[in-house]
């Protein structure tokens, strides 16, 4: 079997978000990243996207991942950053999200380093293949 990889690029407004939704018809799973050095991506996932794919495709779950992990202890990201008086991301507003959107779980990686890439993928493929069960919010009595 051969792998094809398809890579959707243009300008704003242009259609690219209504191509792609018209094909997350039985997506298995979306995986939501931002960047850990870019304090906007991380409020995007809350007002942006996670909106976006939990109205298209509502049971579908979601990993939330904090991509380039190496920028939190990059001194000129930290500097440009702190200029603003903003600072990366930490690992605990990145749970803290996860939980609030309801994703099954939050990873953080860096292609750069590379770390933790792989488990990303893995965590992706288990979530699918064995999901979490709901907790009934249900009581049973029996008599």
């Amino acid at each position: 079997m051969q792998m094809i990889k398809c890579v959707v690029v243009g300008d704003g407004a242009v259609g690219k978000t209504c191509l792609l939704i018209s094909y997350t018809t039985n997506t298995s799973i979306f995986v939501i990243c931002f960047s850990i050095g870019n304090p906007s991506s991380y409020a995007n996932v809350r007002y942006k996207w996670y909106p976006e794919v939990s109205c298209h495709c509502p049971n579908v779950p979601v990993l939330l991942v904090g991509t380039k992990r190496d920028l939190r202890s990059d001194l000129e990201t930290v500097k440009k950053l702190k200029e603003q008086s903003l600072v990366p991301t930490t690992p605990q507003q990145g749970t803290s999200l996860a939980k609030q959107v309801g994703a099954v779980k939050y990873l953080e990686c860096s292609a750069l380093m590379p770390d933790g890439v792989r488990e990303v993928f893995l965590e992706a493929i288990w979530a699918v293949l064995y999901p979490a069960t709901k907790k009934s919010t249900k009581k049973c009595v029996l008599l």
